[in-house]
């Protein structure tokens, strides 16, 4: 059976630095509309993000297919030579020759503020990326990416029938009321956190209930308080993992990477959920989005540990 998953979303760089006072001390309330500051980081890091890399990243641990339908620029020889010593495959990503790829820029002080500078690079022309030659599947997801390819992508799944998240994160303000309803009636599941799911309704006009109504299931992740499932009429409440908290980034794709690996293997939603909750667990134990490891083996371990039986 066909169990590949199609990943669309942003590929991006994250260059994280660290700032060893406080933004507080620097920046003057009163002075906010001619701010001319500069800030020492002596500490700087480069990791691998962005949606459809971080999902595939962790779905390819788990055993599952991926295959990314995303975008590149000029600059991506190091991030598709990891993918392809991953195993992932790299064959749908687009590169754009005229572009940098997708790029964050996060300045963090001491308290944990963030100022934070993003250039979507390559990633504005996910629309120009044919889902339809990325071949069939069992599932996908249309995480954050360029908004026209996301508005793209959703109307080519639902052409060709196949199965799909609607994953809209931080791009959700993006679109217009009647685009999110399209989004929703032709999504087979919807997954937001606790803040979206709230934007998604006052957007919307739609109750949580009457969202769930239009879908087969409605995801909710509420962060340490777990997540919950509406499906067939009903509340599947999902458990929190506890696990030490050391960098929430990506702790959402992982998540997601797990609902994926569940529904194309038939798991159940109790048990694609309670997957999905221990991948988030164990990526925020751990720094970047991608520096976590485990085995499938493994990952079976810990799931009985934590839920008293195997997937």
């Amino acid at each position: 059976m066909n169990q590949t998953s199609l990943i669309c979303g942003s590929l991006a760089i994250d260059i994280i630095m660290q700032y060893e006072g406080r933004f507080g001390d620097t920046l003057l309330a009163d002075q906010l509309h001619k701010v001319n500051v500069s800030f020492l980081v002596p500490t700087m890091r480069t990791e691998f993000g962005g949606c459809s890399g971080n999902i595939a990243y962790n779905l390819k641990l788990l055993g599952g297919d991926p295959r990314i339908v995303g975008v590149m620029g000029q600059d991506c020889a190091a991030y598709l030579e990891r993918l392809q010593k991953l195993g992932i495959s790299t064959q749908n990503i687009l590169i754009k020759k005229d572009a940098y790829n997708a790029q964050c820029f996060v300045t963090a002080d001491s308290d944990n503020n963030q100022i934070n500078a993003f250039h979507p690079g390559a990633m504005s022309f996910a629309h120009e990326n044919d889902i339809e030659a990325a071949g069939p599947a069992r599932i996908a997801i249309i995480s954050p990416d360029g908004h026209l390819g996301m508005l793209k992508h959703a109307e080519d799944l639902a052409r060709l029938g196949i199965p799909f998240v609607f994953d809209p994160g931080q791009q959700l303000p993006m679109f217009t009321p009647e685009q999110l309803l399209k989004f929703i009636d032709q999504a087979t599941y919807v997954t937001c956190n606790d803040y979206e799911i709230e934007l998604l309704m006052d957007r919307t006009g739609l109750a949580l209930d009457d969202i769930a109504a239009r879908v087969e299931a409605l995801i909710v992740t509420r962060g340490e308080k777990g997540s919950e499932i509406y499906t067939a009429g009903q509340r599947i409440d999902i458990p929190a993992v506890e696990a030490a908290v050391l960098d929430p980034t990506g702790c959402g794709d992982a998540y997601r990477a797990g609902l994926l690996y569940g529904l194309s293997h038939d798991l159940g939603w109790e048990t694609t959920g309670r997957l999905a909750s221990l991948l988030g667990a164990i990526k925020i134990a751990h720094k970047g989005a991608q520096n976590h490891w485990f085995t499938r083996e493994e990952i079976a371990d810990r799931f009985e540990q934590a839920f008293g039986y195997r997937f």
